[in-house]
């Protein structure tokens, strides 16, 4: 699988059809690019080429911690790297959840470098906030406090890091317990802002600021509010909504394996909203 150097990292990569359009695809969470190939390759089916990527801190990706305002901010810049060393802009840029959030900060820090938006299960909301810091930054704080890096090495998180790119474990032990808590509690800080936004990450005015065409389907659980998705398509200029998952389920989130019955949906509606932004 190939790498690139990207901002001092080595992001691997991948790309899914051989000619066509350029769209950006990402996972939600701290997932690795395995979770999204899949559907990557049915969109690519399509006539696109599709470029997956592990982020920093995701799959085989190098652990990285601090820079940038946000993880997002650090996400966005890389992949808009990534695209530029392989000439693929402007390029649709699109994913779900985490990777949702970071589509739309790249799109406010690079909107000439994008064609459209492809976003699905949208975050909003208190309980969101709530449950998401503690699971990026919280978790994470807690174990350094208590057991230095030795203990956030042995977190389910870093585990899963560390067994697919073993060099992480000696770049974690190589940090200052400290200045890792400091960089995750200022994070976790700027994560908490979301609350009062229309969706996490983006104000009412940013989102209004983003003109490019924009797909948003709503998520179904307590952490992915349809609400979220409402909000969001209604304050993009360009926006359009398309339901999948029917009603929010009382549930913080709503299993993996719901969605992968819905993939080839999801890729028709991406696929037919791709057509539609002329790529």
């Amino acid at each position: 699988m190939p790498t690139a150097h990207i901002n001092g990292a080595e992001i691997p990569y991948e790309v899914l059809g051989s000619s066509g359009p350029w769209v950006a695809l990402t996972p939600g969470g701290r997932r690795g690019m395995a979770e999204i190939r899949s559907l990557a390759a049915r969109v690519a089916a399509g006539g696109c080429r599709v470029l997956i990527h592990d982020r920093r801190n995701c799959g085989a990706a190098p652990v990285s911690v601090g820079g940038g305002t946000t993880e997002h901010e650090v996400w966005a810049d890389d992949l808009h790297a990534l695209l530029q060393g392989l000439n693929a802009l402007p390029a649709v840029i699109g994913g779900s959840s985490s990777g949702c959030r970071m589509s739309i900060d790249f799109a406010l820090r690079y909107p000439q470098a994008v064609r459209g938006l492809l976003l699905w299960r949208v975050t909003g909301g208190a309980f969101a906030v709530s449950r998401l810091t503690e699971k990026y930054y919280g978790e994470f704080i807690r174990a350094a406090r208590e057991g230095g890096m030795a203990a956030v090495c042995q977190t389910e998180h870093f585990r899963e890091l560390i067994a697919a790119r073993p060099a992480n474990r000696e770049a974690l032990m190589a940090m200052d317990p400290a200045q890792f808590i400091a960089e995750m509690n200022k994070w976790d800080r700027q994560f908490r802002t979301g609350d009062g936004e229309p969706v996490i990450g983006a104000s009412a005015a940013q989102l209004q600021s983003i003109t490019v065409p924009a797909c948003v389907v709503p998520g179904n659980d307590r952490t992915h509010p349809q609400a979220a998705a409402e909000n969001l398509a209604r304050l993009m200029p360009k926006a359009e909504l398309q339901p999948l998952m029917g009603a929010d389920l009382d549930a913080d989130v709503d299993p993996a394996a719901n969605w992968d019955v819905k993939e080839a949906e999801l890729a028709a509606i991406l696929t037919a909203s791709l057509r539609r932004m002329g790529a």
